[in-house]
């Protein structure tokens, strides 16, 4: 792990539109080699607009992402992952792996 590479990870109180329905699944990345990547992705998806939270794990190679499905799309998810990489030394990839639970209505 690079000292340079240092990620602060984000925190975000979802809104209730973004709460209103939620589905969690799991998304497949590939390239993260350290804590930092970790972070770096979660932040990236945290920022998307329907996204409620994200779990990801750089040893398993695995984000868990609760989202509104109404209000985005799984490859909206998986483009996040893409552009958190986009920093000229980095470079993620993600695909979905499956859904963890079905739709939840708050």
């Amino acid at each position: 792990m690079d000292a340079t590479c240092h990620v602060e990870p984000m925190h975000k109180m979802a809104t209730v539109e973004e709460q209103r329905i939620t589905t969690l699944i799991r998304l497949g990345v590939q390239g993260m080699g350290c804590p930092n990547c970790a972070a770096r992705v979660r932040n990236s998806l945290l920022t998307l607009n329907g996204v409620t939270e994200a779990a990801v794990d750089h040893r398993t190679g695995t984000a868990d992402v609760e989202f509104n499905p109404q209000l985005i799309v799984i490859p909206a998810l998986c483009e996040a992952v893409a552009r958190a990489g986009n920093d000229g030394r980095h470079r993620y990839r993600a695909f979905y792996l499956r859904s963890e639970q079905k739709l939840t209505q708050h």
